[in-house]
């Protein structure tokens, strides 16, 4: 059974590229960077970094990844703009562990923390009214 799509009209805005420094927990270092750009609604368009640890849901539950330094291959997702004012992310990628094995899901906010530094390409979206 087909779920029914969701389109929604919209144009793109600025761009950020920015850097969330060490400690820093993922999901809400893009909330605060796009809280602190401005940006209420935005897409992940590009990172680089690394975790300390990294926590993702995946399909068979939550799934704990030990660091150190658990490298991020690939991510994406995109925040989005709350009735209260707030914006939450969802983010989701694949991660290297320190032995090279991959592991992918969506990441837990509040337990992914930043190793060193990472990098970010976030890009407004502005909904059409």
């Amino acid at each position: 059974m087909m779920m029914p799509a969701e389109v929604e009209s919209g144009s793109m805005g600025r761009v950020a590229y920015a850097r969330i420094g060490p400690n820093e927990d993922l999901v809400q270092g893009v909330e605060k960077l796009c809280l602190a750009q401005g940006f209420r609604n935005a897409f992940v368009r590009g990172a680089l970094g690394s975790l300390v640890d990294a926590c993702l849901y995946a399909r068979d539950g939550v799934r704990q990844v030990a660091g150190p330094a658990v490298e991020i291959v690939s991510l994406a997702g995109e925040v989005r703009a709350q009735a209260d004012g707030s914006v939450v992310a969802s983010l989701s990628g694949v991660v290297a562990d320190p032995d090279g094995r991959v592991h992918g899901g969506a990441f837990v906010p509040g337990a992914n923390t930043i190793c060193m530094t990472f990098e970010v390409t976030l890009e407004e979206w502005l909904p059409g009214a």
